[in-house]
């Protein structure tokens, strides 16, 4: 043992990064497995080159909760991969995918920054992926492994320009509608669904032709990524049950790119937030599926020797250069001959990592000024930086990166099979599915509608409550007019309430419509047409509670006009929220900018100072004529006391606008309410527009920018 700690801690002398490659000899101490039966003898890739075969057993429970593995040995080192495990006997994959090739060579990808398209995030890389395997990139964070995985996907921003040839199946087109998926870090699944009615919803998304089909490519999918036990769970649970844990909710977001039978499956991080069992679980699901014929591509930052051992190929990243691809085995050999052997009780992905990490620097300037209870780590003296450039230069020399160069030219030489364009749902579809999906998941969630509808009717009760008692007097106007001033004002602010799911809803159009689910169109339709419903039930209740409490007219048609009018200022108040939600998408900035906008709106309404002694360059024009408050206002007030008139002494009287016209500004014309509904109409559909133009220009175009550089 005091052999072992004496080299593991000489990681790499100063002698040794200084010499080239092709000096450095691997010590014989330094070993990634043993022989069965040699136990207290180190064996080095040099002593041993041919290794004894023994087989991967992986059983999978029945729902897939928990996985029996061992730990996968070298058959053979010039064999070219690791042994794939074998799939339980009971498990049947009756569906069969037709993979695609996909190669690519000198891909490089630059970034706008400062001077124009000049830093670059992935340099002259280069590889290939075949039908039936798991080809991962590798590397430390911001090493340009997602902006790799987007480049192949073609789903870089316009902020960025990629140089080099990308080949499926031999030729430079891009993959069509269906015949890819690719599954984003972090996707936003939706809670009050179940597994298997999310998945079918997806499927009514993207799938054309009849239902049943699509029912039956749903429980294929389920089988096919083990979540059996879990199709009629809720994803995001409920008060009582809790939801789905991250390794399934990795697995149902892979589950819905399924649907389409793609050719190739993009996924980055599927161990993202995973703990090792679940890590486990994700990697044996992913290779039952590549065994199907899929085409697998994936980032990751590290695994443990099992995951490790289920990769057929790994493309090696860091600071954007490619440091090694091909087979796994011959990344641990290439490690071996650059002079920086896998250690004894070390997982081969935290072995690269660590030499190829820069930020361990960092941590070994720390560690010289002071002594571990084990030993001196200051003793640890590589640099980083040295390291890279050795193994990058072995690569280069070495005959891994001419068997990838032979390999591509003949994945490019003579062009494959052309992969078609699947067909897609309609629009009208699109629309009744979202409208239908919406409608289940507003009545199922309380915070979207159902605790506003509390609220709203709390308010309207403490606001009657507060202005009971008022007659219909001359002095009684005043008074009336504020008290339908603070019910449009106070009930307006409560759709703060909505803010939160507003943005959820936009995570999930983000998400769907970067992979060609839905556009912004069919988003807004949908969501508008499923809201109408909760909108009026709303605005009918508290509408009924302050109307005759309050004391006004009772006349059922100037009722009807009442609610009309609070519906369509509740239409407005959404699109306002969404557009707000759409610009911040942070619930905070969120919050406090619709709250200054209402409280302006509130200041320029007309009711603390009429509208026509504002003063004319801001609160006037524009303000005053964009808040929704004055014409919902004003048109109720013309609503309560056009053709009315009020007895001044015995002998005069006085109309209703006359009462008015020294506390608001209204119209004498009965007809004017009426276009004050259709001018709140006109608003509602006006903040719609500017949410589908803010939707399909930026929202999509910020966030890509956001995970390039990851």
């Amino acid at each position: 043992m005091e052999e072992i700690h004496s080299q593991s801690d000489q990681y790499m002398s100063p002698s040794s990064t200084t010499s080239s490659p092709a000096s450095r000899v691997p010590s014989s101490n330094f070993f990634y497995l043993r022989k069965p039966g040699a136990l207290r003898q180190p064996i080095s890739f040099e002593d041993s080159p041919v290794w004894d075969e023994t087989n991967i057993e992986v059983k999978v429970d029945e729902g897939g909760d928990s996985i029996n593995a061992a730990s996968p040995s070298l058959s053979k080192i010039n064999s070219g991969s690791l042994p794939s495990p074998s799939l339980p006997e009971r498990e049947v994959i009756t569906r069969k995918i037709a993979g695609a090739s996909i190669a690519w060579q000198d891909l490089t990808v630059t970034k706008n920054g400062k001077r124009k398209y000049s830093d670059k995030v992935v340099k002259s890389s280069h590889g290939y992926a075949l039908p039936g395997t798991m080809t991962v990139i590798m590397g430390p964070a911001k090493s340009g492994k997602s902006t790799l995985l987007r480049a192949l996907a073609g789903r870089l921003p316009d902020s960025a320009r990629m140089y080099g040839e990308v080949f499926v199946n031999g030729t430079k087109r891009h993959m069509p509608y269906g015949s890819y998926g690719y599954v984003d870090r972090e996707t936003t699944l939706i809670g009050p669904l179940t597994v298997r009615e999310f998945l079918y919803y997806s499927a009514l998304l993207q799938l054309p032709g009849f239902f049943c089909q699509k029912r039956s490519v749903v429980e294929d999918v389920i089988d096919a990524m083990s979540l059996g036990d879990y199709a009629n769970k809720l994803i995001g649970g409920h008060c009582y049950m809790r939801g789905l844990r991250s390794g399934e909710r990795r697995r149902v977001s892979i589950a819905r790119e399924l649907v389409m039978s793609p050719h190739i499956l993009f996924i980055d991080e599927p161990l993202y937030h995973l703990d090792s069992v679940s890590a486990l679980l994700m990697m044996v699901t992913l290779k039952k599926l590549a065994n199907s014929g899929c085409t697998l591509i994936f980032t990751i930052c590290q695994s443990s020797t099992e995951v490790f051992g289920l990769f057929d190929r790994i493309c090696l990243l860091s600071n954007g250069k490619t440091l090694f691809f091909g087979e796994t085995l011959a990344c641990l050999q290439h490690f071996s001959n650059a002079g920086f052997p896998c250690p004894i009780m070390q997982s081969p992905s935290d072995h690269f990592l660590r030499a190829i990490n820069t930020e361990f620097d960092r941590i070994i300037t720390m560690c010289k000024s002071w002594q571990d209870n084990h030993g001196d780590l200051s003793s640890v003296t590589m640099d980083t930086a040295v390291a890279i450039r050795t193994i990058e230069a072995t690569y280069r020399s070495s005959e891994d990166a001419a068997a990838v160069e032979s390999m591509i030219t003949k994945l490019t030489e003579k062009e494959g099979p052309s992969l078609k364009r699947k067909g897609m749902t309609g629009n009208v579809t699109r629309v009744a599915v979202l409208t239908w999906r919406s409608l289940l998941v507003m009545s199922r969630e309380w915070k979207y509608y159902w605790l506003r509808l509390i609220l709203y009717m709390f308010l309207a009760l403490c606001i009657v409550t507060v202005f009971s008692g008022l007659g219909h007097s001359l002095s009684s106007v005043m008074t009336r007019a504020a008290a339908i001033f603070v019910f449009v004002s106070f009930t307006s602010l409560l759709g703060v309430t909505g803010v939160p799911s507003q943005l959820k809803e936009i995570k999930i159009y983000t998400s769907e419509e970067s992979n060609k689910h839905a556009g912004a169109f069919v988003f807004l339709l949908g969501q508008l047409f499923a809201s109408l419903p909760f909108l009026f039930l709303i605005s009918i209740s508290s509408s009924l509670v302050f109307y005759f409490l309050i004391g006004l007219r009772n006349e059922f048609s100037l009722l009807m006009y009442f609610v009309l009018n609070f519906f369509a200022c509740l239409l407005v108040n959404e699109g306002l929220l969404l557009l707000v939600a759409s610009i911040c998408q942070n619930i905070f900035w969120s919050i406090l900018s619709f709250l200054s906008i209402h409280v302006i709106m509130m200041l320029s309404a007309g009711y603390f100072r009429i509208r026509s002694a504002l003063p004319g360059p801001a609160w006037m024009y524009p303000i005053s004529y964009i808040a929704f408050h004055t014409y919902s206002i004003q048109g109720l007030l013309e609503n309560e006391y056009i053709g009315t008139s009020f007895a001044v002494g015995q002998v005069r009287t006085i109309s209703g606008y006359e009462a008015l016209e020294n506390v608001y500004d209204i119209s004498e014309d009965s007809n004017t309410k009426w276009k004050n509904l259709l001018v709140l109409f006109v608003m509602a559909v006006a903040y719609k527009v500017l949410v589908f133009i803010l939707l399909k220009c930026c929202i999509r175009k910020n966030l890509c920018i956001h995970k390039l550089f990851l």
